[in-house]
């Protein structure tokens, strides 16, 4: 861990502005420093909590079990108005000294994986290395969470703002961001976030302030079907679904913002020798514009349905026509935090003051959705080091040094943004 004077130099090298200060402020205050004090003392804890959250499958729309359990430990870590959600979502309050009602900053981790049901989950340990399936995505983060509240009970912190611990569902994939859609959109709270943290992987360089929006479709391509030999001639789904690839492929998307696409699973058909009389395949587009990603929709829909009126006058419709069924499975919403914003400087001051360069970035997390919505939001990393996310072998480093002080930047960040009592 860095040494007092090592942090507040690191801090003067800073470019000057507010969040440089507020952060250097609170990393010199008592209060900062007895906290940081206890996540020393329950470090085995607090690796004792990533086990046992890992262990507890959570495929996505199944995270019920983590989340009772992530339920029961925000209400031992002294948080207060501790419940679930209609959606799955399990939170916990802590009190800032400002009246009740007022705005509150939010810090969430998810509790989904990516890992289907049945997935064995069994951490193994080699060494400091701790390696199982979501260990590091996002189940370090969520027993951090725990441990930040529990370190600022145990230090007597006080912030004018309250702050909201959440484990949420739905960040991965198919869950499509619905448990924060429902916190922004349906949830107690959502009139009174001023600002959101997302603790997402475990890169304490990484500021994600670019919300990559995505729209994923599967299409179902149908026709009459009929023999390969006995109707050749007849209407192909497959063609036409064959069709709409290649046009897709052949689209210029901007470099920058980046925008992307992928024809990325298919299936169907009845046999070798049957014309098939329903095929599908699924897409995915991505941008950090919400113009070009709308421009890529619209150019895409238009490529589905020319591909299918081209097949129909290719061939002999006596038997019926082929016909696409576009159905959206997957919609995230593009946004950003700009570099300018309070939220923003505060990260970086943050991460700067651990030594490390901070790197602001896009991707697609649980902060999209405020982000689209206007709403200051970024997602850190839970620090440490780890790797091969989103594999049965992930894994992280939970080496006390450096794991403790991987935690250092999240908590700085909070107490700036829930303004630190001293």
């Amino acid at each position: 861990m860095l040494k007092p004077f090592a942090i507040l130099a690191l801090l003067a090298s800073y470019p000057a502005q507010a969040g440089a200060a507020d952060v250097k402020s609170v990393i010199a205050s008592p209060a900062y420093k007895r906290a940081v004090a206890s996540l020393d003392r329950e470090h085995d804890r607090i690796v004792d909590e990533i086990v046992t959250l890992t262990e507890i499958p959570a495929p996505p729309f199944k995270e019920k079990a983590r989340g009772e359990a992530y339920l029961a430990m925000l209400r031992s870590a002294g948080l207060t108005d501790v419940e679930t959600d209609a959606e799955g979502n399990v939170m916990g309050l802590r009190r800032g000294t400002g009246p009740a009602g007022g705005p509150l900053v939010v810090i969430a981790a998810h509790l989904d994986t990516v890992f289907p049901e049945g997935t064995p989950i069994k951490v193994r340990r080699e060494g400091t290395h701790l390696l199982a399936p979501g260990i590091g995505d996002d189940s370090r983060s969520l027993a951090i969470l725990l441990a930040y509240a529990r370190a600022l009970n145990a230090a007597g912190v006080r912030t004018a703002r309250d702050i909201l611990f959440v484990g949420n569902v739905g960040e991965e994939g198919p869950g499509d961001l619905r448990g924060t859609r429902f916190l922004f959109g349906k949830g107690r709270y959502k009139d009174r976030i001023q600002a959101f943290f997302s603790m997402d992987g475990t890169d304490g360089a990484r500021i994600v302030n670019r919300g990559v929006g995505s729209k994923r479709y599967r299409v179902t391509f149908s026709g009459p079907g009929g023999h390969s030999y006995g109707a050749f001639g007849l209407v192909n789904p497959m063609a036409a679904m064959s069709q709409a690839v290649v046009d897709l492929y052949r689209l210029d998307v901007p470099k920058s913002p980046k925008t992307t696409y992928s024809a990325s699973v298919t299936g169907g058909g009845t046999s070798v020798n049957s014309i098939p009389d329903k095929v599908f395949m699924e897409f995915d587009m991505r941008s950090e514009s919400a113009e070009e990603l709308a421009r890529l929709d619209q150019r895409f829909r238009a490529i589905v349905t020319a591909a299918v009126e081209g097949e129909n006058r290719a061939r002999l419709t006596r038997e019926g026509k082929v016909a696409a069924d576009m159905k959206v499975i997957g919609e995230r919403p593009a946004g950003g935090t700009p570099e300018t914003a309070e939220l923003v400087r505060v990260a970086q001051a943050a991460v700067a003051a651990q030594g490390l360069k901070p790197e602001l970035m896009a991707s697609s997390t649980d902060s999209n959705l405020p982000m689209s919505l206007g709403i200051p939001a970024i997602t850190i990393g839970s620090g440490g080091s780890g790797g091969r996310a989103h594999s049965v072998d992930e894994w992280i480093d939970v080496a006390k040094p450096a794991s403790l002080k991987g935690m250092l930047p999240g908590l700085a960040m909070l107490l700036a943004m829930a303004d630190l009592q001293k």
